[in-house]
């Protein structure tokens, strides 16, 4: 079901069989993106919300001088867009990083779930407000972390997350990004992101190579990084 994720991430509020049926039943069609291509462009009209089902995408955004800033990391589960059924268009991109498939739902659908169930609408606007949450923490990292300690931080969210959905059964789970993403999505340079990889590493905390991640101790990672999930509200 399409749904299924999106669901497994985010438990509260419960909704009944027949809420989530309506749910599924919003799901006009499904789409399928290669790595690189643009899902959402930004200032774009958009009529319809993405729910990603399969693979990773990037949100970010590019200044003139031609440098970008991935402002977000999207896995199954999540909508990727869901604030475009308001305000109608985005003032970012969105971008798939491997092959995806994404299922959508009209804007239409959206109103009409919203207008029909309180349950429904505590859920989408919840999730909506979660990932602006995830948002402010990717906010303080860059500008109040350390460079290996934003890069620890990173790593103990995507594992949190991913496991939360089934997606990180060990702790070894894919991260397709390359070292230049690393360094897009935490503020760095590419060169400086390498250097703090390879102390995260030498310190027998976590090994990053070939878009996967194996954590080698969990403990240390997540004391180093200071991480605390609670602003995923995993409740």
């Amino acid at each position: 079901m399409y749904t299924d994720l999106f669901l497994k991430t985010h438990r509260v509020p419960t909704i009944t069989a027949e809420e989530r049926a309506a749910l599924e039943q919003a799901v006009v069609r499904t789409a399928t993106y290669s790595p690189k291509q643009i899902i959402v462009r930004q200032q774009t009209p958009l009529t319809q919300c993405t729910l990603l089902l399969e693979g990773f995408v990037e949100r970010y955004k590019d200044t003139p001088e031609g440098r970008r800033q991935i402002l977000a990391i999207h896995i199954p589960g999540d909508f990727v867009d869901l604030h475009s059924y308001p305000l109608k268009r985005l003032e970012h991109s969105v971008a798939a990083l491997t092959d995806v498939r994404v299922a959508l739902f009209p804007h239409a659908d959206v109103r009409a779930l919203t207008t029909e169930s309180a349950s429904l609408t505590e859920l989408l606007w919840r999730s909506t407000l979660i990932d602006a949450a995830i948002n402010r923490e990717w906010i303080v990292s860059i500008g109040a972390r350390s460079a290996a300690i934003r890069l620890a931080h990173l790593f103990c969210e995507m594992y949190t997350r991913l496991k939360r959905i089934g997606q990180a059964e060990t702790t070894t789970f894919p991260l397709p990004l390359t070292q230049v993403d690393l360094a897009d999505a935490t503020g760095l340079t590419a060169v400086h992101a390498n250097r703090m990889l390879r102390q995260l590493r030498e310190r027998g905390m976590v090994a990053f190579r070939q878009g996967e991640v194996e954590i080698l101790d969990w403990d240390a990672l997540r004391h180093f990084a200071k991480f605390d999930p609670a602003y995923l509200f995993f409740d």
